[in-house]
């Protein structure tokens, strides 16, 4: 079971090497590891360059979406562990994996539970975020439940499903997971696997609002192109219009009259 490690990053060189540093001191190696460099400006390099043992790709700022798929389409191993630049694994994550797909050799992704520190504090995750295995597309629905930086899975899967889409600035996981749970169960392990770190002001949802408007998006894809159960596509139809209902009414607030047009348009075709 060869497994290649994906860590894309964009001037992250005070949390980079603590990455790296967590998948060299596994317990169990992997057989790759490969950094995207999402055009960073700051001294990522730099810090790169004592690791003779990783693969570097060198990129023009694209986004993490693009800088997933170039690792992932560059991927010797026929499973991926990707790696944001700003978490950590914790020593047993990659053992505890490989030993769950060994007693469960018909599962496709496993993933863990995860330790959240948040301006170097511990905090306690709400039940709306807690995590599981087996049928997890209706939990799926609301928000992202699958962390990127906590999930093996098989790169044959993710090419089948199209990767992650570069067209979202944000939600690009959501979007990715939905796909996969209208196919595939999800293998869990309920145990911390990694130390997942926020409240930094580079995170990607400090910047943007109105996430729920790249969930609309797609949640409409899939109830468009998947054969759902009647109970999934009532739930998935659901939650559309729910989100939907929130962000028009956002918008009218705000004026974003082109967004208003669309997510009227989504919520009409689906009501």
């Amino acid at each position: 079971m060869k497994i290649s490690v994906i860590i894309p990053t964009y001037n992250r060189e005070t949390t980079i090497e603590r990455a790296i540093e967590s998948v060299l001191n596994q317990t169990q190696s992997v057989d790759e590891i490969i950094v995207i460099d999402d055009g960073s400006t700051d001294n990522t390099q730099e810090r790169l360059k004592k690791y003779d043992q990783i693969k570097i790709l060198k990129t023009q700022n694209q986004g993490v979406s693009a800088a997933r798929n170039l690792g992932i389409t560059k991927a010797s191993s026929e499973w991926l562990a990707l790696l944001d630049s700003d978490d950590e694994w914790l020593p047993h994550k990659i053992e505890s994996q490989k030993e769950f797909i060994s007693k469960n050799p018909q599962a496709v992704c496993v993933h863990g539970d995860e330790v959240w520190i948040r301006n170097g504090k511990q905090i306690n995750q709400m039940k709306k975020h807690k995590k599981g295995g087996g049928d997890q597309f209706i939990p799926s629905l609301a928000l992202c439940l699958i962390s990127p930086s906590c999930v093996l899975l098989s790169k044959q899967v993710v090419i089948e499903l199209g990767g992650f889409r570069e067209d979202f600035v944000v939600c690009e996981d959501y979007d990715l997971w939905l796909k996969l749970t209208s196919r595939y169960l999800v293998g869990f392990i309920d145990r911390p696997l990694i130390k997942k770190y926020g409240g930094h002001q580079d995170q990607l949802s400090h910047k943007y609002f109105a996430m729920d408007y790249y969930r609309v998006k797609s949640i409409a894809w899939i109830l468009e192109n998947r054969e759902l159960t009647p109970e999934k596509r009532s739930a998935a139809q659901e939650m559309l219009l729910k989100k939907c209902f929130i962000l028009i009414k956002g918008y009218k607030k705000h004026n974003h009259q082109d967004k208003l047009r669309e997510i009227e348009k989504l919520k009409n075709h689906f009501s």
